[in-house]
């Protein structure tokens, strides 16, 4: 394994490692912040703010890694030389989403209001989170001119998911937090041991 190579490693074990270290924290009790914010917006839900962060979540929820999925299958089909590369990127999605999966039964949160399943870390935002870094990943390779649009887009999206879900009451401030230090943790771990990272110059001709 190269040194570059390494550090995105490291970078994304530390990450995790602070995902992990958050929960532990925060499972039993809730810190002040996370207190805080969900007394200020204790009711919103069922307010026009909540009512819009419903629609929004709707979008930017568990359906776009599945989206997502299907735009990877089709630059597998549509240009067969990017096959490789579709099947590594669809690789580091599941395995980014699966944070959620996993890590909810292993932290076993309880929500700030009565609402179905645990709390941490937030589904929503593991799904756009993880839609985002392997987007973002898919224009490194393919549209290197495109990749800090895409950064931004990646980053906006995910804030947005996050505030919706607090806002709707369903989730702690540091649930959305965890959820991306998991997407990031584990997306850079996998996106280097599958040689995604770093992405080496003419990666757009070197990705099938």
């Amino acid at each position: 394994m190269t040194m570059p190579r390494v550090r995105w490693v490291v970078a994304g074990l530390a990450l995790f490692a602070a995902f992990l270290a958050l929960g532990v924290l925060v499972a039993r009790q809730p810190p002040a912040l996370d207190a805080a914010v969900a007394n200020s917006l204790r009711g919103e839900d069922s307010r026009p703010l909540g009512h819009v962060a419903g629609v929004v979540t709707n979008v930017l929820g568990p359906v776009l890694p599945y989206l997502l999925g299907v735009v990877l299958i089709a630059v597998a089909l549509r240009w067969r030389e990017r096959a490789k590369l579709s099947l590594r990127l669809g690789v580091v999605l599941v395995v980014c989403r699966l944070t959620s999966v996993l890590g909810k039964p292993l932290f076993d949160r309880q929500r700030p209001r009565v609402y179905p399943e645990t709390s941490y870390p937030s589904g929503h935002v593991v799904s756009v989170a993880s839609t985002a870094f392997v987007a973002v990943l898919l224009c490194v390779w393919l549209v290197p001119r495109l990749v800090r649009w895409a950064v931004a887009v990646a980053v906006a999206a995910t804030v947005l998911g996050a505030a919706c879900r607090v806002v709707l009451g369903v989730h702690w401030v540091t649930d959305t937090v965890g959820a991306v230090l998991a997407v990031l943790g584990v997306g850079l771990v996998t996106a280097a041991a599958a040689g995604l990272l770093p992405a080496p110059p003419g990666g757009r001709n070197l990705a099938g």
